[in-house]
């Protein structure tokens, strides 16, 4: 594997508009990259100027950035209970896929929802229909829905690939749909991709169900938390519980070279912690 030509990266902090994030990215010899377009645990944010949009571009343009991949609001839920959240989390979903346009970010990355009491099959009725919705409104616009895979924390949908497969087979623009597997959620939920015989059983699945064409990104995170325990708590790359087992299988994998390496793992302003995980990642490729 050639060590050269691999997109990694990690999720930036975006400090005074969107284009730091880049700056940032850049300083730190980034390929990929990863951000949130507006305030994350906000409903509402500023539209973003055309000075910002254009900075944006330009930085990304002049760049060593490959690819990017922005990250909706932890508020949207688009299986929502209550019918007003439901709602709110639509247009706000529509609104990220608007800003991810403008600032010509090709994917926006969202957990799918959690259902409440309202059961799974209902949930995932609801988020294929908010999905087409959103689409419908934007319908010429080129950024795509990356349905992220979740530990299925709570009443969270999303745990298993057959319930990326459900969503995907019924959201009418397929074309728009892609998926992106968060390695501390996939353990999570009880995808072994610690064992070696075991994590080709997982990416063989992935395969058969959904298909590797729509893998667009991998999280690359450590789990705080046993396998199948379906809690969300990510860590540094080997000091988890997926350890350097697991990352050793993904790294040397050639049919996810080229997909992108986002790190999504705890850190301090300067990201000297992300550097510290891409050593210790690039350090496992033989």
């Amino acid at each position: 594997m050639n060590k050269e030509n691999l997109l990694i990266g990690a999720h930036a902090f975006v400090k005074g508009g969107c284009a730091s994030a880049v700056y940032s990215s850049d300083k730190l010899r980034f390929t990929a990259m990863q951000l949130f377009t507006k305030n994350n645990n906000r409903w509402a944010a500023p539209s973003l100027k055309d000075s910002e949009i254009l900075e944006f571009r330009n930085a990304l343009s002049n760049s060593n950035i490959k690819f990017v991949v922005s990250h909706d609001s932890y508020l949207i839920n688009l299986c929502a209970v209550n019918p007003e959240i439901l709602e709110k989390s639509r247009l706000a979903f529509i609104d990220e896929l608007t800003r991810c346009e403008l600032l010509g970010i090709p994917y926006l990355n969202f957990h799918p929802g959690s259902h409440g009491a309202q059961g799974e099959d209902e949930g995932i009725r609801l988020i294929i229909e908010s999905i087409n919705l959103a689409h419908e409104a934007t319908k010429d616009y080129k950024t795509g829905s990356m349905l992220e895979l979740t530990a299925g924390q709570g009443t969270a949908i999303g745990y298993t690939f057959d319930h990326l497969k459900k969503i995907i087979d019924g959201v009418e623009d397929k074309s728009r749909m892609s998926v992106c597997i968060d390695t501390a959620h996939a353990f999570a939920a009880g995808y072994n991709i610690k064992d070696p015989a075991a994590y080709e059983k997982v990416i063989s699945d992935f395969d058969n169900i959904i298909g590797l064409d729509r893998l667009k990104c991998l999280h690359m995170n450590d789990s705080k938390k046993e396998l199948g325990t379906r809690v969300d708590r990510h860590d540094h790359i080997g000091k988890g519980f997926i350890g350097l087992e697991g990352f050793a299988n993904i790294m040397n994998d050639k049919r996810l070279e080229m997909v992108p390496k986002i790190l999504e793992t705890p850190k301090e302003a300067d990201q000297k912690e992300d550097l510290m995980n891409i050593e210790v990642l690039l350090s496992l490729i033989k």
